[in-house]
């Protein structure tokens, strides 16, 4: 499992041209699954994400994770940050979930995150999403599980 998680001032995800999710302060969340992936992959990243310290304390430096700053999550799903692009010019996705599992796996992290107290806004599952957003920063990262 595999998150891109983004730090941002704002982010929003639209389909067919009507937002469905949007957020102010928080984490901009791209989540891949993978074949492999289980509920012990997911418990740790949901884990990873809520307490990565990405956050300035009062004197500047990354001390303070999404919890600690009441910040907010948008979560969207990404299938293609499961591709294999190690090899020709043309990515690979036989690692990817199938997206009954996928999709399961997204709505489960969605359920543990908000279960955590923590405000999740989402995009659609298989939709052609538009995503924005204003990295803070910019401040990116890939985590796994």
């Amino acid at each position: 499992m595999i998150a891109l998680i983004q730090r941002v001032s704002e982010a929003s995800v639209m389909v067919d041209g009507q937002v469905i999710g949007e957020i102010d302060k928080g984490l901009l969340v791209l989540l891949g699954v993978e074949k492999h992936d289980d509920q012990t992959n997911l418990t740790k990243l949901v884990h990873k994400v809520l307490h990565y310290r990405i956050f300035e304390d009062d004197a500047g430096k990354m001390n303070l994770n999404l919890q600690q700053i009441s910040g907010k999550l948008l979560v969207v799903s990404q299938f293609t940050l499961a591709a294999d692009t190690r090899k020709g010019l043309r990515p690979s996705f036989s690692s990817a979930a199938q997206p009954e599992q996928a999709m399961q796996a997204y709505q489960d992290f969605v359920e543990l995150c908000r279960l955590q107290g923590v405000e999740v806004a989402t995009g659609e599952f298989g939709a052609d999403m538009k995503v924005s957003l204003v990295n803070d920063g910019p401040v990116t990262f890939q985590l796994t599980a």
